[in-house]
């Protein structure tokens, strides 16, 4: 067997975990409510974080430690004016999240992973500085892998090569469940499998189904 064959072969051993979208409700649904409650298109602010240039360099700068929470407020809150959304810049970032709920589900599936042997590396893109409030992350994962603090984003490679090697495993004994088929897709350039979660039943299935990784 070649050495692709043998990197192919190997079992799953091991999980990455987004944290916003995954172990919380969705964070599409929470922007979107967000834009709802500004009295437009509830889609703006999806909509400019996407597409437009200045608030994805903002989105990029914030979640790469390179600027803080108030500075990602006071510049998103212009880019909302600027379309027409007149909006506080003060409490920007939570009132976004506002709509967000822990998904005790997943929480039990990490639980259950771990009581299994399989270790756990949460990798999540930093957003303000509430984002984690309510969660004992050690109780979550082995070990915590957040954009700000390792000045790397998903989905760069990189960050999944640290989440890795502080878990101790290969890339290709990896698997990343994660809500957002970019991250996914930059997980598997190195080899790390990939769960598009939707929910955790079916991320449970997946898990047991595509990996072996039964808890």
């Amino acid at each position: 067997m070649d050495t692709v064959s043998k990197k192919a072969a190997e079992p799953r051993t091991s999980v990455l975990v987004d944290f916003g979208g995954v172990i919380t409700s969705s964070v599409l649904r929470a922007f979107t409510d967000f834009g709802a409650s500004l009295g437009g298109d509830p889609r703006l602010p999806l909509e400019l974080l996407s597409r437009d240039e200045r608030s994805r360099a903002l989105l990029a700068d914030h979640e790469c430690g390179r600027i803080d929470a108030e500075d990602f407020e006071r510049g998103f809150a212009e880019r909302l004016r600027a379309h027409g959304a007149d909006v506080p810049a003060e409490g920007l970032m939570a009132r976004m999240q506002a709509g967000m709920s822990i998904d005790q589900e997943m929480l039990a599936l990490l639980r259950d992973l771990r009581a299994a042997g399989r270790p756990v590396a949460l990798v999540s893109n930093s957003f303000g500085t509430g984002t984690y409030d309510g969660v004992d992350l050690a109780s979550v994962a082995d070990v915590v892998v957040i954009s700000a603090e390792v000045g790397i984003r998903k989905p760069s490679r990189r960050i999944y090569v640290i989440a890795c090697e502080r878990l101790g495993v290969d890339p290709e004994e990896a698997v990343m469940i994660d809500d957002l088929r970019q991250n996914l897709d930059g997980a598997a350039r190195i080899g790390i499998a990939g769960v598009l979660h939707t929910g955790a039943a079916d991320t449970r299935r997946q898990l047991a189904e595509r990996f072996g990784i039964d808890v």
